[in-house]
């Protein structure tokens, strides 16, 4: 992108008076930014009002510091983008969305933005250690079917997501609420760096902008339209996974829910997704065959790397509490259902199947 067709965009953002609804209104009537600020005043007071239009006459005070700081940062890289509304490269699923953002920065690989296989997963920033683990283990499972996951780096599901996902060596894509030279949280400045380099950072927030606590609802809404689906690991009914869920849904796109247990706060969200017709999940598997990914129950999981030693306290760990199915074992161990009985029956043979859920080996003996 040329200096000058940057500050143009960057300009028309910075006017005051002039959010992303408005720089559309004018883009439609006039084109390019270029030709908004060629308009007389009568033109663009006829299309925004005559405060707004004054507005445009001026330019602000702040965009020389803008665009230097815009241009020093995709200097730094050549996998530093920003993107308009009428770049080509402009994620086409944004374009059909109600209020696509105007400029879209990116740090990281572009095609991965196309990727054809693109679920979100989100979920709460403060799960409990079965909700934590059931993000990276479904990630994980999804990365090696070849799934691009979608999330937004936040503390907990997200970040467990994303780490799953590069663990089943696919990329992922993480969408973020402020500006691409900040990370936020600081403690996942090394997640951040990994994701740069094998997926993509993505935002629509100028540089410089803080962790607002307004930008990450509205970042939202870019993980579900980037998405073919939306899973949402863990939930409160207070959480903004569950915003994330409603607008996929409002664009026409999958939800998913793991349920959870009945006493759980965490679970409550995804129980009244499920209530109002998302789709619950209790494997990876389940989430594949729906978006036709591959063909029903075809997925084995590789087998966990682990330690022999260590694998037992990692299974009873990942049984939590509540009746849990072979498949949704599967899904958070990453072991094949061969090895998953073999070590099961050793439990119940050194005495631990006492504290195994009710019924799980008659289950796995049907299996």
């Amino acid at each position: 992108m040329q200096p000058q067709e940057l500050a143009a965009w960057l300009r028309l953002l910075l006017t005051p008076g002039v959010g992303k609804d408005t720089a559309r209104k004018l883009l439609a009537a006039f084109g390019l930014p270029e030709a908004v600020f060629a308009q007389p005043p009568d033109a663009l007071s006829a299309v925004v009002g005559p405060r707004v239009a004054h507005a445009l006459q001026q330019v602000p005070a702040e965009l020389d510091d803008q665009v230097e700081h815009a241009l020093a940062w995709l200097a730094a890289s050549p996998e530093r983008h920003v993107l308009t509304l009428a770049d080509p490269r402009f994620p086409p699923e944004l374009l059909h969305m109600a209020d696509p953002p105007v400029l879209l920065y990116v740090m990281g690989d572009l095609a991965v933005l196309a990727h054809p296989r693109r679920l979100a997963m989100v979920g709460s920033r403060n799960p409990t250690p079965q909700g934590e683990a059931n993000a990276h283990q479904f990630a994980r499972a999804l990365g090696q079917a070849g799934v691009c996951v979608v999330s937004g780096m936040a503390l907990g599901v997200d970040g467990a997501a994303h780490a799953g996902a590069l663990e089943g060596g696919a990329p992922t894509i993480a969408v973020v609420g402020t500006g691409l030279d900040r990370v936020y949280p600081r403690r996942h400045l090394s997640l951040a760096h990994r994701i740069a380099a094998h997926g993509a950072i993505v935002s629509e927030y100028p540089l410089g902008t803080p962790p607002l606590p307004a930008n990450f609802p509205q970042r939202n809404r870019l993980i579900a339209g980037l998405s073919q689906g939306t899973l949402v690991v863990e939930a409160t009914l207070k959480s903004g996974s569950l915003i994330t869920a409603r607008m996929a849904a409002e664009q026409g796109r999958e939800v998913f829910a793991i349920p959870g247990s009945i006493h759980a706060p965490q679970s409550r969200g995804c129980h009244a997704l499920i209530r109002q017709g998302a789709k619950l999940v209790e494997s990876a598997q389940d989430i594949l065959e729906d978006l036709r990914i591959v063909e029903p129950r075809s997925l084995t999981a590789e087998p966990a790397d682990v330690d022999e030693g260590g694998e037992p306290d990692k299974l009873l760990d990942a049984m939590g509490f509540d009746p849990v199915s072979l498949d949704a074992l599967q899904a958070r161990t990453g072991l094949d259902t061969a090895h998953l009985q073999a070590r099961l029956l050793e439990l119940e043979l050194d005495g631990t199947v006492g504290r195994l859920p009710g019924g799980l080996f008659q289950h796995l003996g049907q299996a």
